[in-house]
């Protein structure tokens, strides 16, 4: 990538943050801020948002203001720029009122470059006056989709934030996000006043990410053989939709010998923060969590993202998975789901108390990423079709390129299947249809009569397993729908009506059958392999780098990552230096950490030369 014209810029890159070159949009950003040029920046997750505004920061006179509605991540990036050397603090309600009057006190004195602050701190008279006394560099608005009332994280308080272009006119800003469509970045425009912003979109792609998605059967059972095949030892989060899934997940996951954390805004806030903390703090955690967790989190080595249940949108299935693989080593995005995901999203889209033109809005979202659960295209095509992002080539890298789906024609099965929604009153849920077409004589269906309809029996060539697929293929499609006032029936659409009359044919995906343990592994081995090597002296160097980073970790209280990421431990390990001056072209490595760690991790990788 060409750097930016500034030479100040890439000095900065170079000595502070211990990297070479920009990456992308990079340099051509922080340029744009550095001449005093407002900036709309999209770029994925682990893409360098960071950089574009803590250069300019630094470089441009007075204190770089970071808006973020996220304590942790605020933590985080402040743990990170001290490390580097860098005079930042920040501002929320972690803070008591002594060390927050210090911070004030040392950003009135101009010995600050970066302050990060919370909206609603921000928003405060008290503080707006208080800007008014300092030179203010930039403003940085993280999270920007924060804006936007159809998005899936709205923040009020950023609603207001307009304000900052009305009282500081001439003080460039930039606002950041990594997961907003053309609408979103539409409402982002309008809502924070940057229509002379200049606008930087990367792409959306995550190629370090796998995604695999399976059919659910045993869903504990699934994510068990996941685990032990590929990621024994590995830091991850998995997704479950309630608190209750959460609390039985964890626990069952600990009876099983894994070191596994419940995360969800129904624990309490003390037992909150420590779980938290243990996941960023040490090795090998494994939370379990509502979407109450993850937003923020900056950890970067987290190996894989799982979910239980269907998320509610491709923007939220985007934005959680996106919190594997940071630091661009392989990463897993596995997910298991069936046909009682979609019955009860769309209960909840239903049931709730929003209007119709919001509920329509988060059924067409529901409808997107139930169209990329069941595709039989490259899952990374669609991802990025659907943000707006058109790609020609497979990636070779999702669970269709790796195993292409078969596909069968399904419509004389369909036609059965939507027959007997039809013949028995459509309105019966998917167990009762399916002992119908097997004729299964239960309770049910005798009290109903539905033993005595023409359909009774007439599905018996198919299994039950694939007439649940091919209903859970038909609720996607769209031929079915989930009826409220049927207590969660199946009813026929009008877009199932040229199948039954066979004017149009149906092409169902043939579902795999479930993967043993040792050929679940070969497909995701580039995930697994990465942190094993060829022989055990390289192992042994491994472990003993991340034994001195926990160390130092430790001893300043910080997560191990902000002393070095993985990435940088693999550089040491594949290029062995022996003097601090070969040290220093390890990427990651800039003048402070090698300083105060190069001497350190050097004796550690001589004893093993």
């Amino acid at each position: 990538m060409i750097p930016p014209m500034n030479p100040d810029a890439l000095h900065t890159l170079r000595t502070i943050f211990g990297y070479g070159e920009f990456r992308g949009h990079q340099g051509a950003i922080i340029e744009q801020v550095l001449g005093g040029g407002d900036a709309l920046v999209l770029m994925p997750t682990g893409g360098g948002k960071s950089l574009c505004y803590q250069i300019p920061a630094l470089l441009r006179p007075g204190t770089g203001i970071v808006i973020s509605p996220l304590i942790a991540l605020m933590q985080d990036q402040v743990d990170a720029l001290l490390q580097l050397g860098v005079k930042a603090a920040l501002l929320n309600s972690s803070l008591d009122a002594y060390t927050a009057t210090q911070v004030e006190q040392r950003l009135l004195r101009g010995e600050l470059d970066l302050l990060y602050v919370a909206p609603e701190r921000l928003m405060t008279p008290r503080f707006l006056q208080l800007l008014e006394r300092i030179n203010v560099a930039l403003f940085a608005i993280d999270e920007a989709h924060c804006v936007s009332q159809w998005g899936h994280d709205f923040r009020a308080e950023y609603l207001q934030l307009s304000v900052l272009h009305e009282r500081f006119p001439q003080v460039p800003r930039i606002a950041l996000t990594a997961t907003a469509d053309a609408p979103t970045r539409s409402e982002i425009v309008e809502r924070l006043g940057l229509k002379e912003a200049q606008q930087f979109v990367s792409s959306f792609d995550r190629p370090n990410i796998r995604y695999h998605i399976v059919q659910k059967a045993n869903a504990r059972k699934q994510l068990l053989a996941f685990l032990e095949a590929e990621h024994r030892g590995d830091a991850g989060i998995i997704y479950c939709l309630s608190r209750k899934r959460v609390d039985e997940t964890a626990q069952w996951l600990t009876e099983q010998g894994w070191n596994a954390l419940p995360y969800h805004a129904g624990l309490e806030s003390a037992v909150r923060h420590t779980h938290q903390q243990r996941f960023l703090r040490e090795e090998g955690v494994i939370i379990v969590a509502t979407v109450a967790f993850g937003m923020g989190i900056d950890k970067p080595n987290v190996r894989f993202v799982a979910h239980l249940d269907l998320p509610k949108s491709m923007e939220g299935y985007y934005q959680e998975t996106g919190r594997g693989g940071r630091d661009g080593l392989p990463a897993n995005a596995w997910m298991t789901y069936g046909l009682g995901d979609v019955i009860m999203l769309r209960q909840m889209v239903d049931g709730s108390e929003a209007n119709e033109q919001r509920k329509h809005l988060e059924k067409q979202k529901l409808d997107a990423l139930l169209g990329f659960c069941e595709t039989t295209l490259c899952r990374r095509q669609v991802l990025l079709n659907y943000f707006g992002e058109a790609t020609t080539a497979a990636c070779g890298n999702c669970d269709n390129c790796l195993s292409p789906v078969q596909t069968w024609n399904g419509t004389v099965a369909a036609q059965m299947a939507l027959s007997c929604v039809y013949r028995t009153g459509q309105r019966f849920g998917v167990g009762h249809l399916i002992d119908v077409l097997l004729a299964k004589t239960t309770e049910s269906a005798q009290r109903c009569g539905h033993d005595k309809l023409s359909i009774f029996g007439i599905g018996k060539e198919f299994s039950q397993t694939q007439w649940s697929s091919i209903y859970r293929q038909l609720v996607a499609a769209g031929m079915l729908t989930v009826d409220m006032a049927g207590h969660g029936g199946l009813r026929l659409t009008s877009d199932s009506r040229p199948l039954l009359r066979g004017e149009q044919t149906i092409a169902l995906r043939k579902d795999p059958a479930p993967r043993s343990k040792k050929s679940s592994a070969t497909t995701t081995a580039s995930v697994k392999n990465k942190y094993q090597f060829d022989s055990p002296e390289d192992q042994a160097l491994w472990q003993a780098l991340k034994n001195k980073r926990m160390e130092l970790a430790r001893e300043q209280g910080v997560p191990p990552y902000v002393i070095f990421h993985d990435a940088t431990l693999l550089e040491m390990l594949e290029q062995r230096p022996a003097r601090l001056s070969q040290f220093a072209t390890i990427p990651g490595i800039g003048k402070q950490k090698l300083e105060h760690y190069g001497a350190k991790f050097l004796e550690v990788l001589a004893e093993y030369a």
